[in-house]
């Protein structure tokens, strides 16, 4: 999805697609709604981006799909601001900017950026996920394992003993 910069109208446009792309995450078409606007040299895209994509459970390591709905709120700049620079420190309210060459913007690269930035650091199959066992593996969601519940730390058994001794006083 290709768009040229010198053929934006002072009004901007409007872009809504679905795009198939070639992902083991992402497994729907990628639907986009965008409003690309030009103001002198800087390009601003805004709107929404969504997609299936598919997780593992951090707890129960069970893959899942997620629906993901992500806002898009970026400003490009020409990439020729950066000329003299050999390095540039990202400031705080540079997090959601980018730069742009030539004038063809491929906003395909935008998109599975913001999708890719989005995914949940520790997914969950579900907000009460009981995870695995620790001693058998068997995922707990499915049903409670055979092991036995009670295992002790062995060099707290001197506490242990206290206790036992101080209830019986």
């Amino acid at each position: 999805m290709k768009v040229l910069i010198s053929e934006i109208p002072h009004e901007g446009i409007d872009v809504e697609r679905e795009e198939t792309v070639e992902s083991d995450t992402i497994i729907s078409p990628i639907k986009t709604r965008l409003k690309i606007m030009k103001i002198d040299s800087e390009i601003i895209v805004k709107g929404e981006v969504a997609a299936d994509i598919k997780l593992q459970c951090s707890r129960c390591i069970t893959e899942f799909e997620h629906k993901l709905s992500v806002f898009v709120d970026v400003v490009y700049h020409p990439i020729d601001e950066l000329k003299g620079e050999e390095r540039h420190e990202i400031m705080s309210g540079e997090l959601d900017m980018d730069f742009y060459s030539g004038d063809e913007m491929d906003l395909m690269t935008l998109i599975k950026e913001q999708i890719l930035l989005n995914i949940p650091m520790k997914p969950l199959c579900a907000d009460l996920c009981k995870g695995i066992c620790r001693t058998c593996g068997k995922n707990l969601n499915d049903g409670a394992c055979h092991c036995p519940r009670e295992q002790t730390d062995s060099r707290f058994d001197v506490l242990k003993k206290i206790l036992d001794r101080d209830n019986h006083l």
